[in-house]
């Protein structure tokens, strides 16, 4: 059995996460710990007991996501469980930088001030209310894509998440967004609805943000991961540091392939998928593209528990 970790993106953040990591397991309480001493801010009491529309903010939630997922590595390390009984380690958008920070590539405060630096880039890039994101359900990537360029006229409008079969988000100008709406539901979606995102995200407003990031990442130190990483924007194994630093800018504007990524995944041997962190999202997904493929969330104590009792 050949079993990946996958780490979630923005969206799947809730008051109280990994609160109850941290009383169980030291080395969870650490990674919080290095999380707040790097960003000079008490960052765990705003994610376990704070207002939910402050931790939902880009520039918070992308630290705080990082910070939860790396508690549960952590955690499964205590139990015995390291990075290195997986093939290979994937995350969604901000989630690349949790898989590249639990298989070693970033260290906990490095991969927390980045993404204090990516979560205000994106938020700054594009002033709020003229770009939006929405999800078009029930549609192809190749169809979404088609509709997207009809509906950019003068204006942004991309396929930007290619979550699994039936799911595809769009992202560019709001005028655009809207009519892209439009055009899913004359064209048969099951949905199609404007997402609550702060910005748009993964389209080519976002080029801003990707000069931001080119310039944090230029003096943080890259290892090469103990295990290799599947990028977003290849939705193939990267292990070199240079390639996964360039990669990482080009996804600030770039497309998640998260469809491709796990059926690449399957088709290397991935049968056991581990979603490492908040939320069940990436499961759900995983399923809708590999049906053979088992999976598993984790996020509490007992899930971890439950983690270690099925490798038994």
């Amino acid at each position: 059995m050949a079993r990946a970790f996958v780490f979630p993106g923005q969206g799947a953040q809730t008051i109280g996460m990994g609160r109850d990591l941290a009383e169980a397991y030291p080395a969870a309480r650490a990674v919080f710990e290095e999380v707040d001493e790097a960003l000079g801010e008490k960052l765990s009491a705003l994610i376990w007991e704070g207002d939910p529309e402050v931790l939902q903010l880009t520039a918070n939630a992308q630290p705080a996501l990082m910070a939860t997922s790396l508690a549960v590595m952590r955690a499964l390390e205590a139990e015995g469980v390291a990075v290195t009984s997986a093939a290979f380690v994937a995350g969604h958008s901000l989630g690349e930088y949790s898989a590249l920070t639990a298989a070693g590539a970033l260290s906990v405060s490095d991969a927390a001030r980045l993404l204090r630096a990516r979560g205000q880039a994106m938020q700054t890039a594009v002033p709020v209310g003229v770009g939006a994101m929405a999800a078009l359900l029930g549609l192809d990537f190749a169809t979404v894509a088609q509709i997207a360029d009809e509906a950019a006229g003068d204006e942004i409008c991309a396929a930007a998440n290619d979550n699994d079969p039936a799911q595809v988000v769009v992202s560019g100008h709001l005028g655009a967004v809207e009519r892209a709406v439009d055009l899913a539901k004359a064209k048969g979606a099951k949905r199609a609805v404007i997402l609550p995102v702060s910005a748009p995200f993964h389209c080519l407003l976002m080029e801003p943000a990707a000069r931001a990031m080119a310039e944090a990442l230029e003096s943080v130190s890259i290892n090469p991961p103990q295990v290799p990483l599947v990028a977003n924007v290849t939705a193939s194994a990267v292990s070199e540091p240079d390639a996964i630093r360039s990669l990482l800018v080009t996804q600030v504007t770039g497309v998640v392939r998260w469809r491709e990524s796990v059926s690449w995944m399957a088709s290397e041997g991935v049968d056991d998928i581990w979603e490492i962190g908040a939320g069940k999202a990436l499961s759900g997904m995983v399923r809708r593209i590999a049906r053979d493929v088992a999976t598993r969330s984790i996020l509490t104590p007992s899930d971890v528990r439950a983690a270690v009792d099925s490798l038994a």
